[in-house]
C-alpha cells in the first residue's frame, strides 16, 4: 500500500508540472524562470519531507531550469559587457 501511495504521490507531481509549468527550452522570461525554480524546490522539499526522496526526474526537470536561467544570464551578460 505504501509503494501505492508512493507512485500516486509522485504521480500528482508529475500531473501538476505539466499542468503548471512550461518546458524549460520554450522559457523567455527570467523571472519567470525563477518562479518555477521556486515553485519546483518548494514541491520537492514537501516531497522528500513526507517521503524521505524525491523523483530523480524532478531533480532532472530542476537541473534544465537552472540550465535555461543561467543561459539568459550569460546572454544578458554578454549584451551588457560587449563594447
Amino acid at each position: 500500500m505504501k509503494a501505492y501511495l508512493s507512485k500516486k504521490n509522485e504521480m500528482d507531481l508529475l500531473n501538476f508540472t505539466k499542468r503548471n509549468f512550461e518546458r524549460p527550452s520554450d522559457c523567455r522570461n527570467i523571472d519567470q524562470i525563477r518562479f518555477y525554480i521556486s515553485e519546483l524546490c518548494s514541491k520537492i522539499e514537501e516531497f522528500e519531507r513526507n517521503h524521505n526522496c524525491a523523483p530523480d526526474w524532478a531533480y532532472a526537470l530542476l537541473a534544465q531550469y537552472n540550465n535555461r536561467h543561467n543561459q539568459i544570464l550569460s546572454v544578458r551578460f554578454a549584451k551588457f559587457y560587449t563594447p
